[in-house]
């Protein structure tokens, strides 16, 4: 059957593909990097600027992961809150939160520039509105600690939507692109030089060393360092304690009023996240939102309907054209984990980048070159990967991993939702108790089964399925494969067991 996405973004369907080669054989670089994604493309350009051998290694094709699925926000208003960071991170570090932030989007404006890379990247202001009384006292709160952290930050009334709120923190400078377009042009530019980007090349297995051995199914790597650029790391235990994921969903629409150019994000919780994009001479308005926990809702479906009435009620748009959902992985303490691995010694992850992930991919990108290069960086020790922040996010640390172990016990003990084919009518997904054991059934519309393993591949807890995206998720740490059991997102690198159904 036909294993692609079954919604595509905006971004996807707006691009021309591109097709690189999959590797074959042996290779030695540099530095060997594990993800085509934003993170990966950029650490990649910036190796390579500074005269490194580097290799990317796509499991798929590039950009068709999680940095294909965003909504490409370019801010330094993070999900986490200042007020927040203050408090666990000092002000110092609610400093350079925002710091490395605006560094980022300066980045992207200097490649953009540079490489003359046509993606639409324009200046605009961010909006964080609120729309009760509640809402508002605390975001009082947040601009304050939003200008001591050095954002050109300030309280507005007058914001530009087409619903009454009651005010807002508007931060200037913002920025909004095609991220496709920008990363295209990222990589159009890799290949050469020693350099090289491979596609359909997925990693089965890492040595960390000297040399560092990244084993893939089409031959091995071997490099000085290695860059995981995956949503999570592969198949890391101790990180995974502190990496929590979560589904987003997101829809858009061919704007039939006026919609200033900007980003707008509601004070709800969770919060829903806006932004325009001119494509294709068309003014777009993107909506996000809806988000929960990896495999923990069965009616996914049921969440872009709420996502698509949200944008009809509020916003000027007749028809919405493109819908998608993307994984969003949340950090324990708030922060992104970008730096050496714990416990090694060349191998760099970068993970955790919550709702923000265009600007901490970039950021990520900066930071790791810098590291790997030996040069000093005034970011490396607040996003170290293995620092450890008792205070923060201590409770959701609790509860989160409590539910990961939870998970793991009752979805075995649960009953099947059936013991016979027959159970599963086409178009539909089940967990069926056959000879004996748990199987993952799905039926195309044409009656055709596929039969896996249920266990995750990454530590053993059952997957789930999700009926919009047509996908087995794991509810303990977002590994997803598609209806064949083909691996979609790690931190799985092995795909689920096929299972021979019985003939009657």
């Amino acid at each position: 059957m036909n294993d692609e996405r079954q919604h595509k973004s905006l971004w996807t369907v707006t691009t021309l593909p591109r097709d690189f080669p999959s590797l074959s054989g042996h290779l030695d670089v540099d530095v060997a990097i594990i993800g085509g994604g934003l993170t990966g493309l950029t650490t990649a350009w910036l190796l390579k600027r500074a005269g490194k051998k580097v290799a990317v290694l796509e499991m798929h094709r590039i950009l068709s992961g999680q940095t294909g699925q965003t909504t490409a926000h370019l801010t330094e208003l993070l999900d986490t809150p200042y007020t927040t960071l203050a408090r666990d991170f000092g002000e110092k570090g609610a400093h350079l939160a925002a710091s490395s932030s605006r560094a980022a989007i300066e980045q992207i404006a200097s490649l953009v520039e540079t490489l003359g890379i046509d993606c639409g990247f324009t200046r605009a202001p961010a909006f964080r509105y609120a729309e009760n009384e509640r809402e508002l006292r605390e975001l009082l709160h947040e601009v304050a600690a939003a200008k001591q952290a050095g954002l050109l930050a300030t309280f507005t009334k007058e914001v530009p939507l087409p619903f009454p709120v009651r005010g807002a923190l508007r931060v200037e400078d913002q920025a909004l692109f095609h991220p496709r377009e920008y990363l295209l042009g990222l990589a159009d530019r890799i290949p050469g030089d020693g350099c090289h980007l491979f596609e359909n090349t997925k990693v089965v297995d890492l040595h960390d060393g000297a040399p560092c051995r990244v084993v893939t199914e089409r031959g091995t790597v071997t490099a000085q360092a290695v860059v995981e650029a995956t949503t999570t790391p592969l198949n890391r235990v101790a990180m995974h304690t502190k990496l929590y994921p979560y589904r987003s969903y997101a829809v858009a629409a061919p704007l039939s009023g006026p919609l200033e150019p900007g980003q707008y994000f509601d004070s709800r919780d969770p919060y829903h996240y806006i932004r325009t994009q001119q494509v294709d001479s068309a003014p777009y308005v993107i909506v996000g939102g809806e988000d929960h926990k990896v495999g923990a809702e069965e009616d996914t479906a049921a969440r872009f309907a709420a996502l698509e009435a949200y944008t009809r009620d509020r916003f000027p748009v007749r028809r919405i054209t493109h819908r998608w959902s993307g994984q969003v992985i949340e950090p324990a303490d708030g922060l992104p984990y970008i730096g050496r691995n714990v416990g090694s010694r060349h191998v760099y992850v970068a993970t955790g980048f919550s709702g923000t992930g265009m600007t901490f991919g970039t950021l990520a990108g900066m930071l790791l070159t810098d590291l790997i290069l030996g040069n000093e960086n005034p970011y490396a020790a607040l996003y170290d990967a293995g620092r450890v922040k008792p205070r923060a996010g201590a409770r959701d640390f609790i509860q989160e991993n409590a539910e990961v172990a939870f998970r793991f016990v009752a979805d075995r003990l649960a009953k099947p939702d059936g013991r016979h084919l027959a159970d599963v009518a086409p178009g539909e997904a089940k967990i069926l108790e056959v000879d004996g054991r748990k199987v993952a059934v799905y039926r195309e519309e044409d009656g055709t089964p596929h039969a896996v393993s249920p266990v995750c591949t990454h530590l053993g807890c059952h997957v789930h399925w999700n009926t919009a995206e047509r996908t087995w998720d794991c509810p303990c740490h977002g590994g997803r494969f598609s209806p064949t059991g083909r691996v979609l997102n790690g931190p799985a690198v092995k795909d689920l067991p096929s299972v021979k159904l019985p003939a009657k």
